[in-house]
């Protein structure tokens, strides 16, 4: 019986450095920038690790050319693609901190906190 108390303590103890990690991940997510880009690097879009959208850049020549709907596609793939390699970092960084750990569906509820 006090074998179960003492794992029990032991997991509380580790939820609680998992919380105050999270909470220094996060903010660390915020300087993690990754990019990505669509019609050969016409429009490129930048994206932290916390899934935001921190600047885009678009060669004049689209602007120019005046095909709105060619560069709303260029923008939503170029979004799409920044987005997909934040979530992965992201994911990675959470994958790091919970390195050893042992928590039935830990890494299965994080992965859902990392898409949100």
């Amino acid at each position: 019986m006090f074998k179960g108390l003492s794992n029990l303590a032991s997991m509380m103890k580790q939820a609680q450095e998992i919380q105050g990690k999270m909470g220094e991940m996060q903010e660390s997510l915020k300087s993690v920038h990754v990019e990505g880009e669509a019609g050969a690097g016409m429009v490129k879009v930048v994206v932290n690790g916390q899934q935001q959208v921190v600047s885009c850049q678009i060669e004049p020549s689209v602007l120019e050319s005046g095909d709105r709907e060619m560069l709303e596609e260029l923008f939503v793939s170029a979004a799409n693609q920044a987005l997909d390699k934040s979530r992965e970092a992201a994911s990675s960084k959470m994958s790091e901190l919970t390195e050893g750990m042992n928590f039935p569906g830990l890494q299965d509820a994080l992965s859902n906190f990392t898409q949100k």
